[in-house]
């Protein structure tokens, strides 16, 4: 028996559902400028994020200063954030580049490890973050994507996890600005901030 026109459009459209609802990191890998951790994230950098819940309103809005510090292929990024609401926080990232374009991380407010791999212009990675909520804390699981749009821009796009459920969205655009800026003023804030 043949298939009417609808059923065969029915069939292609679950299956393109199906099938193109994932990415993966290998599909970048011939994007170019490439993504490499230890150039981009070396010195000094600006953020500017905005926060989505998981209706996809607009909550926090956030700018944050960066500064890099790498050697052989283990990094150190610090990062101050300054949130619409008038809250500072800190982040020192631990990272190490792996020559395969593996990425693993630790910081303060990661429970456990960050995993990721590089390719072309891109990178993936994983993450459980701890965010303070409701005078408490809750763990929730980062899927983090990064694309190299030039030498200098990175578009950062993240959503975030609990119990399988998005629970929040989190684009930013990331700028760096001097390759050779000295980091030793931002990473004593992150210190100040992180002994408050």
């Amino acid at each position: 028996m043949q298939q009417s026109f609808w059923q065969k459009i029915t069939l292609m459209t679950s299956f393109m559902l199906i099938t193109g609802c994932s990415q993966s990191i290998s599909d970048y890998k011939e994007m170019t400028p490439e993504l490499k951790l230890d150039r981009f994230f070396m010195g000094s950098g600006r953020a500017y994020g905005v926060m989505h819940n998981w209706r996809g309103q607009q909550g926090d809005r956030f700018v944050a200063d960066l500064c890099g510090e790498w050697q052989q292929g283990q990094g150190d990024l610090y990062e101050v954030f300054y949130f619409s609401d008038g809250r500072v926080q800190q982040r020192h990232w631990q990272l190490t580049q792996g020559a395969d374009g593996s990425i693993t991380g630790t910081a303060g407010d990661v429970v456990g490890e960050a995993n990721g791999q590089l390719a072309g212009n891109s990178l993936y990675w994983q993450y459980v973050l701890r965010i303070p909520y409701d005078g408490d804390t809750l763990d929730v699981t980062v899927k983090d994507w990064l694309h190299l749009v030039d030498e200098k821009n990175v578009i950062n796009r993240s959503t975030l996890h609990k119990f399988g459920f998005k629970v929040g969205e989190l684009t930013l655009s990331i700028q760096q600005l001097d390759a050779n800026a000295d980091c030793t003023a931002l990473k004593q804030q992150v210190a100040e901030i992180a002994a408050d």
